[in-house]
């Protein structure tokens, strides 16, 4: 007798032919679901969520080569009706380097925009109506406080207040450590760092998102639904209550934060995923941090289709991907969105691949009807038993994270790493032997070459910016620079909040490059650790 194939979502939970009230038994829907807009959030944080006319806001991941450059893309995606965008950054502004340093040859403007100083960030925001525009979001984490320092710097320096403009920063180095690997010192200074952040946004610029704790990478390194949120929550534990530890009104700091997740392509257990995640987030905040009041209870979702989910084989196929995991994240309730492009598996989007996906999001938002009704799929005996299937899991992670010393002490010891690893080999064995068909590249497939790529950044930006920076300090008060970066030194050595010192620093036009090698003296550099 044939064995029965099993049915699984991609995070492995079994699925029943079909689902019943019995699948829900002694779960209380007023306290496992409660209303729209209220405790604990399961179905939404808005009690109208997107029948308003409120959507998600739309954004679009992008930066390349140099910054006037990458102003063009900006320009373009909110011509187009994009309500925000994302600042991609290259690798050595990522991790601290400048554009002229040797580290950085080969890696200028490649996978995000060079910024090496407020002159770049001058050049990047050059004519962007701000008024359009809800959120700039970037990807900065290792150098998270210098960033803020940057925008704020670029604000004053225009007369405009920088509370009215929504930045965004990431700033969750933690994952960095995990997964990611754009870390710069230990990971005790980083989360001193990323708290400067926390503390600063709470005391001077509460309307900015100081924090987006990121589990979209985390996702994509290989972990499950649940391991995606245990680790992501984890995370924002150790920083919360790091923040708390120092005197930080954790209220205060934490009123815009984010998540940061991913949108995978198992529909239902994305849907169940951002349930599950608003449920717990609220219920943390009220039994560990003792908050209140519903309005801090909220967690606001960024979703970000998963690239690993797309394929360079047939990559036209990756729009009826994206769509799909769109669809996910609105009946899942998130607040903002990045869909992405069809040809990101082969190299940097092309402008078609970029309108096509910010389509994607329009024609849901404004056609599908899905956005019409909240919670669409709430009540669903399938949905409802995998959101609490999964809470389950993650709650199950959490305790033994927390036993065994925190996020940070788990992370130092490899333990997350190890696991995502082991998760990201056993999902590849399954397409490599048909577990899992993925169309064009182990079933369906049409033999053609993968495409070559269709977008490609200028060989000469390192040049470029190479001169740029050797302009500019020619020009700049290298007085007021040596000044500055004696006091960034001096406050990082006695443990001080960084911001108002990397302000000054980069008002006086140090460099990113120049800031970071003076942390160095003080924090160090992280070497990663042998997980196995």
């Amino acid at each position: 007798m044939a064995e029965e194939k099993k049915h699984t979502t991609l995070s492995g939970y079994e699925l029943k032919r079909v689902y019943t009230e019995d699948d829900i038994k002694g779960k209380d829907p007023k306290t496992q679901l409660g209303e729209p807009g209220h405790f604990p959030f399961t179905r939404g944080i808005r009690e109208e969520m997107y029948r308003d006319g409120r959507l998600w806001t739309m954004g679009q991941y992008a930066g390349f080569a140099s910054a006037e450059e990458a102003n063009k893309r900006f320009r373009y995606i909110i011509e187009q009706g994009g309500t925000g965008f994302s600042v991609a950054l290259d690798l050595p502004t990522q991790m601290g380097y400048d554009s002229d340093d040797p580290m950085s040859e080969g890696e200028v403007g490649k996978v995000g925009v060079a910024i090496d100083s407020l002159a770049d960030i001058e050049a990047l925001f050059k004519g962007i109506p701000f008024e359009q525009v809800r959120q700039i979001r970037t990807t900065a984490n290792a150098n998270s406080i210098i960033m803020l320092a940057f925008y704020v710097a670029f604000a004053k320096k225009n007369n405009i207040d920088p509370n009215t403009i929504g930045f965004f920063l990431q700033n969750d180095i933690l994952k960095e450590y995990m997964c990611r690997g754009t870390y710069i010192f230990p990971p005790a200074a980083g989360v001193k760092l990323s708290v400067d952040v926390l503390e600063y946004c709470g005391k001077h610029l509460p309307h900015w998102t100081p924090i987006a704790v990121s589990g979209y990478h985390i996702r994509d390194a290989g972990a499950t639904a649940a391991m995606e949120l245990a680790f992501t929550l984890a995370d924002m534990i150790e920083y919360y209550d790091a923040a708390v530890k120092r005197g930080v009104d954790i209220v205060a700091a934490t009123a815009n934060s984010y998540f940061f997740l991913g949108a995978q392509l198992d529909f239902l257990e994305e849907v169940a995923k951002y349930r599950a995640a608003r449920r717990l987030y609220a219920r943390i905040m009220k039994e560990r941090y003792h908050v209140t009041a519903e309005e801090p209870q909220r967690l606001k979702i960024f979703a970000f289709t998963s690239g690993s989910a797309l394929t360079a084989e047939q990559p036209i196929n990756n729009i009826v991907r994206v769509a799909i995991q769109t669809m996910a994240a609105a009946a899942g309730g998130i607040q903002t969105f990045h869909a992405s492009s069809y040809d990101e598996a082969i190299s940097l989007p092309t402008q078609e691949a970029v309108t096509v996906s910010l389509r994607t999001q329009q024609i849901v938002g404004y056609e599908s009807g899905l956005t019409e009704t909240v919670d669409p799929l709430g009540g669903s005996y399938a949905v409802e038993a995998l959101t609490n299937a999964i809470e389950e899991e993650v709650l199950a992670l959490l305790e033994t994270i927390e036993k065994k010393g925190g996020a940070l002490k788990c992370i130092e010891e490899g333990f997350q790493q190890r696991m995502l690893a082991d998760n990201a080999y056993k999902y590849q064995k399954s397409v490599d032997n048909k577990e899992r068909i993925v169309v064009g590249v182990n079933e369906f497939k049409d033999g053609k070459p993968i495409e070559p790529a269709q977008f490609t950044v200028p060989e000469d930006v390192a040049i470029k910016q190479t001169a740029k920076i050797n302009k500019l300090k020619a020009e700049r008060d290298n007085e007021r620079v040596k000044r500055a970066l004696a006091a960034v030194e001096k406050a990082a050595r006695n443990d001080e909040n960084l911001g108002e010192y990397m302000i000054e620093a980069v008002s006086a036009y140090a460099t990113l490059g120049e800031i970071c090698e003076v942390l160095k003296k003080v924090y160090g550099k992280y070497t990663p650790m042998k997980i196995y």
